[in-house]
């Protein structure tokens, strides 16, 4: 008996030690990472796990909705680098390390600032949708009620006696279509006016555009 139960635990770890060998050497095996000795990340998105990795076929080209290079400004106008004082703009790598980082339990969240339309062709994993004409006052769809629910069940703000206190408010980073997008821009300094701390706030300026064009993982919400 006791020879049998050796024999079976040694038959479980040689499996197991196969399949972690495998996962390592598929990983190898990729052509296209996304840095020197990253392959990917995991990330949730609704409750399913994601692996974001970059698309494996060197010939792939940038999705259609993202080639456009010339759309009338305005309102598609080239965004500045730098957006407002204090809110800090990250590239590709940094958000990657937010997704990681918000996937190990931190206090972050991806937003997705573009209206439903954009976002179902796909979006960034784990990211949710708030649309810019939550946040904006001039909004026809903006909803003073809506937004304090917003910046109290999703961003972790309090308000008494209609004082703001974010001082336990998450960090947040923002992305839309791409550089010539004002979805993004428009939630941040909406935020901003109202009293969000902007060294809390991160905005990937490249967004979509610029995550389909390094053939980054995408989903459909």
């Amino acid at each position: 008996m006791t020879h049998k139960i050796i024999l079976i635990c040694t038959t479980v770890l040689m499996f197991f030690s196969v399949q972690a060998w495998s996962a390592e050497n598929s990983k190898n095996d990729l052509k296209v990472k996304i840095t020197d000795d990253l392959t990917g990340i995991t990330v949730k998105h609704n409750g399913k796990t994601v692996t974001i990795e970059r698309n494996q076929d060197q010939a792939n080209t940038i999705a259609e909705d993202f080639a456009l290079t010339s759309r009338a400004c305005p309102p598609f106008c080239i965004q500045p680098m730098d957006l407002l004082p204090g809110v800090k703009t990250i590239g590709e790598l940094e958000m990657l390390d937010f997704l990681k980082r918000k996937a190990a339990g931190e206090p972050i969240l991806i937003i997705d600032s573009r209206t439903s339309d954009w976002v179902e062709k796909g979006t960034i994993p784990s990211a949710i949708n708030i649309p810019w004409t939550k946040l904006f006052p001039q909004s026809s769809t903006y909803e003073p009620l809506e937004v304090e629910g917003i910046l109290t069940l999703q961003f972790g703000a309090s308000v008494s006696d209609n004082i703001w206190d974010f001082g336990s408010a998450k960090t947040l980073v923002f992305f839309c279509n791409g550089p010539w997008c004002g979805q993004s821009p428009t939630n941040i300094k909406a935020l901003v006016n109202m009293g969000y701390p902007a060294h809390k706030i991160h905005w990937y300026r490249g967004g979509m555009q610029a995550w389909n064009a390094l053939g980054l993982t995408t989903v459909q919400p």
